[in-house]
């Protein structure tokens, strides 16, 4: 049903206060954990929502930027903004541990504000987008990682200016039936994107105690979407079995180099000093050689810090040395096991010996380069995991690395990994407010505490004295002490995090 005001409507792109044992990173993360560091807490600038925000204003309409987490704002503030600030569409992205207290969210929200719209948006509603109306009184689902076009649609046509939905939005007709508007398989063309209003999106709430940034002010950008990996998997979908991404991002597109230069030149304006882009693989060839060649052209690579996701064998050894001259640092490698079994089974399409060679060629080009790891794989032993352990350890002894993220493998539906789990009974339970890598949802031949030793024993490689003094001989400045020692205190709470009992909220 369409409505129509005498002055534009306003939508609240929105993040309300959650309940949980720690700050959650909900946005722009395929993996969801409570950050439960006593030291320092952050939350992750959101590039989608952001967009969408953007994206709506930019076509006329009232926008309020509602993150209550980020702005640590207490859940009676919220549920009394959304009615002060005359609210009619309230987007709430959500992730599946959290997709039940959202639920529970948007019945309030419609108890006490029964003719405000309320829609949900992210990876688990475009897995489950029926499952979202059965427990709550939500009013629309968008499906798909593109929601900023998704929401401009949706919105458009409330508001009578569009006769056409839009595609990928569930529900209700008249007779209570959940219906949809289809999906879309190509993607949407984001070249077609305005460049990201940051004060609107209070770009400055997120840019603060991120462990993947050494200089502040920081923030991300996201020019494509999501890797150029997308070869299938024995299931058909494409890309790695276990990221979320990879079902609401289903063709890999991307802006222009010129797109991506445009912005960091906004961004250095504004006092940004460092910037991660999160694209799911950054773009290679001349791509990445026209990046390059503008950033140093422009005089951005003196102004400013730049860090990507890459693909291990992606890169020759001379592009690294590019990378480092167009001011590139933090460069991130998703490694998973050392078990070449495990890295076919993920159909990651990478090689160990490949990322070996590629970190070692990015730290000597002057990058700083980072690995993340899972452990809790069905298939995998304790003696699997070690060897992943004793390899992490290697390329930190070595000074091959510089930092990694050790976590607990989850399978979120609407990847390969969750089907391929409820195919082969794996599913230890399905409570969604525990699979937040606080303990193992596979089942697995390790055992729970011998899992989170495990993770633990990745973090403690950072404790090696020779590791220490190797990070000690690079200091060059005191930016840099700072630096080590804000990574040791998130060392410890990663420590921590693995010492706490799953959170059951």
């Amino acid at each position: 049903m369409t409505t129509k005001k005498q002055q534009p409507l306003t939508i609240a792109i929105a993040s309300p206060p959650l309940k949980g044992p720690g700050v959650p990173l909900l946005s722009q993360n395929r993996q969801f954990q409570w950050y439960r560091s006593p030291v320092t807490s952050y939350t992750i600038y959101p590039v989608v929502p952001a967009y969408a925000a953007t994206f709506l204003q930019s076509k006329g309409y009232r926008v309020q930027w509602m993150d209550y987490v980020a702005e640590k704002k207490s859940y009676e503030e919220f549920l009394r903004d959304m009615g002060e600030r005359d609210i009619d569409i309230i987007a709430i992205e959500t992730k599946t541990p959290v997709v039940q207290q959202h639920w529970r969210i948007i019945n309030d929200i419609k108890k006490r504000y029964p003719s405000m719209t309320c829609v949900l948006m992210g990876d688990h509603v475009t897995a489950l987008p029926h499952e979202s109306f059965e427990h709550s009184n939500v009013d629309y689902v968008l499906a798909g990682g593109d929601f900023d076009f998704r929401l401009l649609g949706l919105v458009s046509h409330l508001d009578g200016t569009n006769k056409t939905w839009g595609q990928g939005i569930y529900y209700r007709d008249k007779n209570g039936t959940i219906v949809s508007t289809g999906g879309d398989k190509r993607g949407n063309n984001l070249t077609k994107l305005p460049m990201i209003d940051r004060q609107l999106t209070k770009w400055w709430l997120y840019s603060g105690d991120n462990g993947n940034f050494k200089y502040k002010p920081n923030t991300y950008t996201m020019i494509g979407r999501d890797c150029w990996w997308r070869r299938p998997s024995k299931d058909g979908k494409a890309g790695c079995t276990f990221c979320s991404w990879t079902s609401i991002f289903p063709t890999w597109r991307t802006g222009t180099p010129t797109q991506l230069l445009d912005e960091i030149g906004h961004l250095i304006d504004i006092g940004v000093k460092e910037v991660f882009d999160d694209t799911g693989t950054f773009p290679v060839g001349d791509w990445l050689k026209e990046f390059c060649a503008g950033m140093v052209s422009r005089g951005y690579s003196s102004k400013i810090i730049f860090g990507c996701n890459m693909r291990a064998g992606a890169l020759k050894q001379s592009e690294f040395r590019m990378m480092k001259k167009a001011g590139f640092r933090f460069i991130l490698y998703g490694l998973e096991s050392v078990n070449q079994k495990t890295i076919d089974r993920l159909n990651k399409g990478t090689t160990v010996v490949a990322l070996e060679q590629s970190v070692k060629w990015a730290k000597k080009a002057g990058l700083a380069p980072h690995i993340t790891i899972m452990f809790g794989y069905p298939w995998e032993t304790k003696e699997d995991a070690e060897r992943t352990v004793a390899f992490a350890q290697k390329l930190y002894r070595e000074g091959a690395i510089d930092t990694l993220q050790a976590t607990i493998l989850m399978p979120y539906p609407g990847t390969a990994l969750y089907d391929e789990a409820v195919k082969n009974k794996w599913l230890r339970f399905t409570d969604y407010s525990r699979y937040d890598m606080g303990e193992p949802v596979l089942t697995c031949p390790i055992s729970d505490d011998d899992l989170k030793n495990i993770v633990q024993d990745c973090y403690h490689a950072f404790w090696s004295p020779s590791y220490i003094i190797r990070r000690l001989f690079e200091v060059r400045s005191f930016h840099d002490v700072i630096f080590l020692l804000f990574l040791g205190m998130k060392y410890v709470s990663k420590l921590l995090d693995f010492r706490k009992k799953g959170y059951d909220g």
